[in-house]
C-alpha cells in the first residue's frame, strides 16, 4: 500500500475527493479543511493499492495539483486494516509488477546527477578494479562491480526514452560519460603510482590471469548477460526489490573494463585498452538495450489493468 498526503486548494479539493473515490483500490480517506499553512489549503491523505498508485497520481497530477498543492507519497510496511485488504483485492493486477512512473523517473534522475558522491564512488570502484586485474583477484573484481554506482545512469537513460524526457537522457549521460572519464584518468594515474613503488608491473599485466582476463576479451556471452542484468537490475528498480542490485552489480563487468583499459593504457598496451574499451561499451549498450526494453513491456503489460481498473 501507499499513503498519499494532498494540500489541495479548497477549489480544487472536491474534485481531488471525487477523483480519490472513484479509483478503485483506495481507502482510508481524510479530510482536514484548511490545514494546510504553507501552501495554504486543505489536506487531503488517502491509502491506495500500490498497483492503482500509477493511476491516481497521473490524474491529480492532470489536475495541476503538483503545481498549485502538493502531493506527497510514502510506502506504507504495514497496514492491519480489513479495508485495506479490500483495497488492494480490488485494485487490478499486482502490487509487485505495478510501475509508478513519477517514483521511477525520481528515482532514476536522483541516482543520475553527477556529484562529488557519484565521481567518489565510480573512481574508487575503477581503483579497486585496478587492483583485482593486475593481482587477478576475482574477490577485488567483485567488490569493485558492487561499489560501482553506473546503473544508475543507465536506468536514467532507458526510463527517459521510454517516458520521453530528453532532459533526464541527457543528465544520465552526461554522468556516465564524465564518470568514466574521470575514473579512468584518475586509474591511469594511479597505476603509474603503484608502478613506481614496485606494486604493480607490466608483467602482471601480460600474464595469464584466468580469473580476470575475461574483462579484456569481449564475446557474445559479455552481451547475453549485460542483457540479463539489464533486465533484472531494471525489475529491481521497478518492484522496489533493491536487494536485487547487487547481483546485478556484480553481473556485468562495466567498471573492471574501465579499471582494465586504464591500467593497460598506462603501460601502453593498446591491445588491452582496445579490447576492454570495447568489453565496456558492449556491457552498457547491453544494459541500456534491456531496460528499456524492460519498461516497455511492463507498460505494455500494464495499460490492460489500467483499463480495467477505469471501466464502470
Amino acid at each position: 500500500m501507499l499513503h498519499l498526503r494532498l494540500i489541495t486548494p479548497p477549489e480544487k479539493t472536491g474534485d481531488v475527493i471525487r477523483l480519490i473515490e472513484k479509483t478503485v483500490g483506495t481507502t482510508h480517506l481524510v479530510v482536514m479543511p484548511g490545514a494546510a499553512r504553507n501552501p495554504s489549503g486543505d489536506v487531503v491523505m488517502c491509502d491506495v493499492a500500490r498497483e492503482a498508485g500509477d493511476e491516481l497520481l497521473t490524474g491529480l497530477q492532470r489536475m495541476g495539483l503538483d503545481d498549485t498543492g502538493s502531493i506527497a507519497v510514502e510506502n506504507i510496511d504495514l497496514s492491519l486494516s480489513k479495508r485495506a485488504e479490500k483495497a488492494e483485492e480490488e485494485a487490478p493486477g499486482e502490487p509487485a509488477d505495478a510501475v509508478l512512473w513519477e517514483h521511477l523517473t525520481e528515482a532514476t534522475h536522483e541516482e543520475s546527477t553527477l556529484s562529488i558522491t557519484y565521481l567518489a564512488f565510480i573512481t574508487l570502484a575503477t581503483m579497486i578494479a585496478a587492483c583485482g586485474v593486475v593481482l587477478d583477484n576475482a574477490i577485488l573484481i567483485v567488490g569493485a562491480m558492487a561499489v560501482g554506482p553506473e546503473f544508475g545512469p543507465l536506468a536514467g537513460i532507458s526510463t527517459a526514452m521510454v517516458q520521453r524526457r530528453p532532459h533526464l537522457a541527457l543528465r544520465s549521460l552526461i554522468a556516465l560519460l564524465v564518470g568514466f572519464a574521470v575514473a579512468m584518468a584518475v586509474t591511469v594515474g594511479f597505476s603509474l603510482f603503484m608502478d613506481a613503488v614496485g606494486l604493480f608491473s607490466r608483467d602482471q599485466l601480460k600474464a595469464d590471469r584466468p580469473q580476470t582476463g575475461f574483462v579484456y576479451a569481449p564475446d557474445w556471452f559479455s552481451f547475453v548477460v549485460a542483457v540479463l542484468a539489464g533486465a533484472a537490475g531494471t525489475l529491481s528498480l521497478t518492484s522496489a526489490k533493491s536487494g536485487a542490485m547487487v547481483g546485478v552489480a556484480i553481473s556485468v563487468t562495466t567498471v573492471p573494463a574501465a579499471a582494465n583499459a586504464a591500467v593497460a593504457l598506462s603501460y601502453g598496451d593498446t591491445g588491452q585498452t582496445w579490447g576492454s574499451t570495447e568489453q565496456l561499451l558492449l556491457n552498457l549498450l547491453g544494459i541500456i538495450l534491456a531496460g528499456t526494453l524492460t519498461l516497455l513491456t511492463q507498460k505494455w503489460l500494464w495499460s490492460p489493468q489500467r483499463g480495467k481498473s477505469n471501466a464502470p
